[in-house]
């Protein structure tokens, strides 16, 4: 194949050209064939009707001597026939009697005639041999072979003359068939040619104008392959062409791309820099530590405290990174039918334990919801944690809601009296690493995660998280809403706790 390949070019140009002038050749022979058969079919048929004219016409001219004798009834036939000489574009007459010689406008046919010059007695003893077969009456048509005159096309008739069985034929020479189909052959094969040259052409220009795009997008692409995503690919032609819209999915795709690795990059440097300032403090800690020969226990005991916060720090870190990791795996829920009002409340107690707030929970829908409860919970701790951490200690306000979104969603709004969320930041705050608070530290603020995970666990039901606007007071309002939620009982819903589902 590699050989083959390398003799013969395979690009889309060249297989383009080689389909035209596969599909013209046989599409070209198909139609040979039915012209060259219906050329030779149409001659024949105006033969066919000419012998029959010609037949009837010598057998008008036999009818009067109806009666006479065989050798009577050949005299007259013979009359009639001198005055028609047979010549290699005339029709050949004759007429068979019983008793009585053949009479015929051309008698040499009938095997009697002598060698002509060049031919020796065998040749022509075997052309005479040939020839009596015509002696021989075959009604109807058939097409012989005669010596010297080729295919000939003969019609034979019975004819009764009063008692004498006569048999009169008519046969023209197929020559004239046999020439016009050779024309026809030749002139479609001089056609054939310079159409075929033509097609091959105009397929290779169009080979070429077709492969062009698809030569700029491999281009881009191996530039895209070999690590350079600025590339783009031109769009041209109508708004509806295939290469325009291929193009425009390959940019896009290009596009798509950038972004990712642009967010992986950050998301690593991001990553590196949350890792290196623990380490950077437990490293100097115990560098601290070194120093002295003889520490003392407390000294010891407060670098051990160090380091066991950064490393849960790390160690949280980690585990946040994971769970972004796993995020798009198949298997990163575990979904299952939660009783949602128990689930919730016991949730909710165990989280205001976690800090000095006046934690509220409000009105619960009473239901199930199908989610994986391990992944809920862990998205509401991390709206909680987000609220504690923009709440003032003691009398900071968090608040859980449930409110039932038509027709089986649920949203957890989180509401908080804090700072709120400036509009500008709204679309950001759930990108992974990002503060609003450039200069609040990570020991207090954390690493930037859990709003990340928020949104990755409700990507993950398919729902989604949201800020929206708190008219009623100052602070924060984050939704989060999911699917699959199913009321215990189906009452008239209520507009107080209900409203409409509106996608971001």
């Amino acid at each position: 194949m590699r050989a083959l390949s390398s003799i013969f070019p395979t690009g889309l140009r060249w297989r383009l050209t080689a389909w035209v002038a596969t599909v013209m050749l046989a599409s070209a022979a198909v139609i040979f064939v039915v012209v060259y058969e219906d050329t030779g079919s149409q001659l024949q048929g105006q033969i066919d009707r000419d012998v029959v004219g010609d037949t009837s016409q010598l057998a008008q001219a036999l009818r009067p001597t109806a009666g006479q004798s065989p050798v009577q009834i050949a005299i007259v036939a013979a009359r009639y026939l001198r005055a028609q000489p047979y010549t290699a574009s005339s029709t050949l007459l004759f007429v068979l009697l019983p008793g009585a010689r053949t009479a015929s406008n051309h008698l040499e046919v009938f095997g009697a005639s002598r060698p002509e010059p060049g031919e020796s007695a065998a040749q022509q003893a075997f052309e005479n041999g040939v020839g009596r077969r015509l002696l021989v009456a075959h009604i109807g048509y058939w097409t012989p072979r005669i010596p010297d005159v080729g295919r000939v096309r003969v019609l034979e008739r019975s004819l009764d003359l009063g008692g004498v069985n006569a048999v009169v034929g008519a046969g023209e020479p197929l020559a004239t068939v046999a020439a016009a189909q050779h024309d026809v052959a030749g002139a479609f094969v001089l056609a054939g040619a310079v159409v075929l040259a033509l097609a091959l052409l105009a397929s290779y220009l169009a080979g070429a104008r077709v492969s062009a795009p698809l030569r700029r997008l491999s281009a881009v692409a191996a530039r895209v392959d070999a690590g350079d995503l600025g590339p783009r690919m031109t769009l041209s032609g109508r708004s509806g062409d295939e290469m325009r819209v291929l193009a425009g999915s390959f940019n896009h795709m290009l596009d798509r791309l950038a972004e990712a690795f642009a967010s992986q990059r950050e998301f690593v440097a991001d990553a590196a820099h949350e890792l290196r300032t623990p380490l950077t403090v437990i490293r100097g800690q115990l560098e601290v530590l070194a120093t002295q020969q003889h520490p003392s226990e407390a000294e010891v005991r407060r670098v051990e405290r160090l380091v066991q916060a950064e490393v849960s720090r790390i160690s949280r870190l980690v585990d946040d990174l994971l769970v972004l990791t796993q995020a798009e795996r198949i298997d990163f829920l575990q979904v299952e039918s939660i009783d949602l009002r128990p689930f919730v409340a016991q949730l909710w107690d165990g989280l205001s334990l976690t800090a000095d707030r006046r934690f509220e929970l409000g009105a619960i829908p009473d239901g199930a919801l199908e989610a994986d409860p391990d992944r809920l919970a862990q998205a509401l701790r991390n709206l909680a944690r987000n609220a504690i951490e923009h709440t003032a200690d003691g009398t900071g306000l968090i608040r859980l809601d449930g409110e039932r979104l038509a027709p089986d969603r649920l949203a957890f709004v989180v509401i908080d009296d804090g700072p709120g969320i400036p509009v500008s930041e709204r679309d950001r705050i759930f990108e992974r690493f990002h503060r609003i608070d450039g200069s609040r530290s990570r020991a207090s603020g954390g690493a930037g995660l859990g709003l990340a995970i928020v949104r990755a666990i409700a990507e993950a039901h398919g729902g989604q998280v949201r800020v929206a606007d708190r008219r009623d007071a100052p602070g924060a309002r984050i939704e989060l809403v999911v699917p699959g939620f199913t009321p215990k009982t189906k009452p008239a819903i209520d507009a107080r706790h209900s409203r409409p589902y509106t996608p971001m």
